[in-house]
């Protein structure tokens, strides 16, 4: 299957030398991150049944696992491979907010992830979890060459920001969570390890942070980063983005081609942008990687996260005092299905992120698990519900009393 196209059989030499470095990982990460809180771990919730399942199966292959045709430019242009091989510790692999996957190890590795070592400073540890197919997100090619493991080409998949890992093992070490948005991951930081990399622009990927990605600055080189979003509650939804420019499999083909930079055709001539390539390695795979998207619920929020009866008295003020449903309509809580967008003067929005779109304007977001996902708004300029209310209150001159406001918090924290 695609996901074992680079995990070769490991011999007995290879199975000690594994067992010994993700020893050695563990350790470190329990120890330098010991103390963050587990995260709650939501799992998706029942396929709709009028999902195809065989294309929801192909499509987790495809979201978990495929590049694409992406290591021609992850390897042969941004020579990622080798800043891997010669410089990516687990330290390194950590601190940009790359995940293990606890699942993809032998159990004899996961025995042996409990020895307590410590040493974060051997990139030939990142080498082997690649060579297991472990880091979420990442595809890696592993040979021998003179008696070592060398990694000789990489690539990336969708999961690299929309999933992450529910730390059950350890910090940043666990099991999948595919559609959650890797808050922790900095895509600026990975890509400007590259030496193929300008100064200059390594200058701006430094300014996104955590969490962040522009996904226009390689096509009008400016720079207006955005939190990278949730990819799960996406069912029953007509226009994904924070600018609505068009539905999941639009967006994934954007992704896929202009910023994945797999080897596949995109086309909008709103943008400026046409893109072919053969052999097309993107398109025919939309279908079932849509599919699998859509049949990835918002997870529910954690038991006691919230108080229910100022959640039922802030739902009032939703509906009421708050004007919170005059957008967040119907089942999705959005007005885009009834085709509306709004300009950024409408709710107080910072307008450079919408100025660089086809639409000129952002959606109405689906409020769906909001609970799991600060900071809020395209840019991420509040860092919290309260945050969020406040902006409101003071932009759209509300007037909301302290306690109506902690109400409504209560009632988005609920959703």
């Amino acid at each position: 299957m695609h996901r074992h196209r680079f995990a070769p059989a490991l011999t007995a030499v290879d199975r000690r030398r594994t067992r010994r470095r993700l020893a050695i990982l563990i350790g470190a990460a329990a120890t330098v991150l010991a103390g963050a809180a587990l995260a709650s771990c939501g799992r998706n919730g029942p396929t709709d049944p009028r999902l195809d399942p065989d294309l929801v199966a192909q499509g987790k292959e495809i979201f978990r696992f495929d590049t694409f045709g992406d290591e021609k430019y992850w390897t042969d242009t941004l020579r990622m491979h080798e800043v891997i091989q010669g410089g990516v510790s687990p330290a390194t692999a950590l601190s940009v907010g790359l995940k293990v996957d606890v699942d993809a190890l032998p159990a004899a590795v996961q025995a042996a992830l409990a020895a307590g070592q410590v040493d974060l400073n051997d990139p030939a540890t990142t080498v082997t979890l690649l060579k297991l197919n472990a880091v979420i997100g990442l595809q890696g090619q592993v040979e021998t060459v003179d008696g070592r493991d060398t990694l000789t080409r990489v690539g990336i998949t969708c999961a690299l920001c929309h999933s992450t890992a529910d730390n059950s093992f350890a910090p940043g070490i666990g099991r999948r969570m595919d559609g959650w948005p890797n808050t922790d991951l900095n895509p600026g930081a990975i890509v400007a390890l590259s030496p193929a990399v300008t100064d200059a622009l390594k200058a701006i990927l430094r300014t996104w942070g955590p969490g962040r990605y522009d996904p226009r600055t390689n096509v009008d080189g400016l720079s207006t980063p955005i939190v990278i979003p949730p990819a799960y509650g996406l069912r029953g939804v007509d226009l994904e983005t924070f600018t609505g420019e068009g539905p999941v499999s639009y967006w994934n083909a954007y992704v896929a081609v202009t910023q994945m930079h797999g080897q596949g055709s995109f086309s909008d001539p709103r943008l400026g942008i046409s893109v072919v390539q053969s052999p097309d390695l993107v398109t025919s795979k939309l279908p079932a990687l849509r599919d699998y998207q859509l049949s990835l619920n918002a997870p529910a929020p954690p038991a006691g996260s919230f108080d229910q009866a100022a959640a039922g008295r802030g739902r009032g003020v939703f509906a009421g005092q708050g004007r919170c449903s005059t957008c967040h309509t119907g089942a999705k809580l959005t007005d885009v299905n009834a085709g509306r967008l709004h300009a950024p003067a409408e709710t107080g929005m910072d307008p450079a992120y919408a100025a660089r779109t086809s639409q000129k304007a952002y959606r109405t977001t689906p409020l769906r698990g909001l609970w799991q996902h600060p900071p809020y708004f395209h840019d991420g300029s509040a860092a919290t519900l309260e945050a969020v209310v406040e902006h409101y209150d003071r932009t759209l001159t509300l007037r909301l009393s302290p306690d109506q406001k902690r109400d409504l918090v209560a009632y988005l924290k609920s959703l």
